[in-house]
């Protein structure tokens, strides 16, 4: 039997997002627009509104819509601002952020992905959104933002990360050690100092290099 589409949509806004107190407007009708089974797996396309974190390549996933609506309304994010994108997996996220800022920039490890996102892109007509291959623990911008959304979780934030963004700017990122990890918003306040805000516990996959180092137990 046919799934419809635009009503699993509607009722991932309401039955899951918004109960997550995800009520910014403009966030909920972002989510609302976006055709997130175009970005699943097709084999996880049946799947691709169900409160799941999804399979993708390379042992990436998919976050739950929640955690992508709790993040976005984090960011508060206005029409005049740029953001950066650390993963950009199946590019649905991506996208919703172009839908939000002014300008977005996402990079991920993988060129797949990469490749995939920049050709989504492109058939949506989404020209403030630019999609390049960079390790993020090694990336150099040569540039700040109003934002920054790192998609895989942090044992530890990385300088690089906090210093990437403006005064004023925000950073949502995952960090802690599975499985219990703590969703945090960094907002720089001014040019030497940095305001952390506790969002929700969660757990979610590492970046890639920013797992924690085992440790050998005799």
């Amino acid at each position: 039997m046919p799934i419809d589409f635009d009503k699993a949509r509607r009722a991932m806004v309401e039955q899951q997002v918004r109960p997550w107190e995800v009520l910014d407007p403009r966030v909920l009708d972002v989510l609302a627009a976006v055709n997130r089974e175009d970005f699943v797996a097709p084999r996880h396309r049946k799947l691709a509104y169900a409160d799941l974190a999804l399979p993708l390549e390379h042992g990436e996933v998919m976050l739950k819509p929640v955690i992508e609506g709790r993040l976005l309304q984090a960011l508060d994010l206005d029409e005049h601002e740029e953001v950066l994108e650390v993963g950009t997996g199946s590019g649905y996220l991506s996208t919703c952020l172009a839908h939000l800022a002014r300008a977005v920039v996402s990079i991920d490890i993988h060129a797949d992905f990469v490749d995939r996102a920049r050709s989504r892109a492109e058939q949506m007509g989404l020209s403030n959104l630019r999609v390049a291959q960079a390790d993020a623990l090694e990336y150099e911008p040569q540039r700040q933002f109003d934002a920054v959304v790192v998609s895989g979780a942090v044992t530890t934030i990385p300088s690089r990360f906090r210093e990437w963004l403006r005064p004023g700017g925000r950073l949502f990122v995952v960090r802690g050690q599975s499985p219990v990890m703590e969703a945090v918003l960094v907002t720089r306040t001014d040019e030497e100092r940095w305001q952390e805000e506790s969002l929700f516990e969660t757990d979610i996959p590492y970046l890639h290099g920013a797992a924690p180092v085992a440790r050998f137990v005799l």
